[in-house]
């Protein structure tokens, strides 16, 4: 198992959106989460800066590094990107960070 953290950006004014649309994640999404390995996913939000930290724990990194290609993961980026930072594939601006303790 692997734990993946990371950080995106959200836009002013945007919190309550972005979790208004998480609250209704897409099934389909979902679906994907779970087949590309994807389980104990947390999400956590920054109210002074509006950076969210994101936590998910992973079956196998590479597969779910393919989750990026799925047709589903490419709809909900391009939903998502006019609340929040974004590359120029819609994916979000995504810094991964690095685990300094863990304590199971």
């Amino acid at each position: 198992m692997v734990r993946k953290a990371f950080k995106m950006k959200l836009y002013d004014n945007m919190a309550e959106e972005y979790k208004k649309r998480h609250d209704n994640l897409w099934q389909e999404m979902i679906k994907m989460i779970h087949e590309y390995g994807g389980k104990n996913y947390s999400i956590f939000l920054d109210e002074e800066t509006n950076t969210l930290f994101g936590y998910i724990e992973l079956e196998d990194a590479k597969l779910w590094d393919k989750s990026a290609e799925t047709a589903i993961c490419q709809k909900w980026w391009k939903y998502m990107k006019d609340i929040m930072e974004t590359n120029e594939d819609n994916s979000p601006v995504s810094v991964d960070l690095k685990e300094v303790f863990h304590l199971d």
